[in-house]
């Protein structure tokens, strides 16, 4: 049986059918079938509320520290969005309209989330680069 679910289904919802359950008693006609919608979860987003969504958005230290232009995926494809100076993980950056169809018309909004992603290797010149920036002082450390 092929079902078409309405934009803006949600997790728990019933969707009724109709005339498509069982016989009805004595030869009666069939009686309605009723579906209870369990949503999957989703491996890249995730779901927040009815219709935004959540998506990590991996950036480098030094994209965090001067600021980006980064791809986020998306549901229908990838955007491109501007990682402000200074961010940390977990800062929140909102694409409008990129998130589930509502069912009145329009879509939630889809929020990349930052995770700051440290290389596994470095160049002699990374490492080098970094361990200046550790003797440099810190936030809410003072130069002595």
């Amino acid at each position: 049986m092929n079902v078409n679910f309405p934009a803006g289904v949600r997790d728990g919802q019933l969707i009724r059918l109709a005339g498509r359950g069982a016989e009805g008693f004595y030869g009666g006609p069939p009686g309605d079938l009723f579906l209870r919608v369990v949503l999957k979860p989703h491996p890249r987003f995730h779901r927040r509320g009815d219709h935004d969504l959540d998506v990590d958005l991996p950036i480098t230290p030094s994209q965090a520290a001067l600021g980006a232009t980064a791809t986020v995926q998306t549901p229908t494809g990838s955007a491109q969005i501007r990682v402000p100076a200074g961010s940390s993980s977990g800062r929140r950056l909102r694409l409008r309209g990129r998130g589930l169809p509502k069912r009145g018309g329009g879509s939630g909004d889809l929020h990349a989330v930052v995770k700051i992603v440290v290389p596994k290797t470095l160049s002699d010149r990374e490492r080098e680069l970094y361990e200046q920036l550790a003797e440099s002082p810190g936030p809410g450390e003072q130069e002595a």
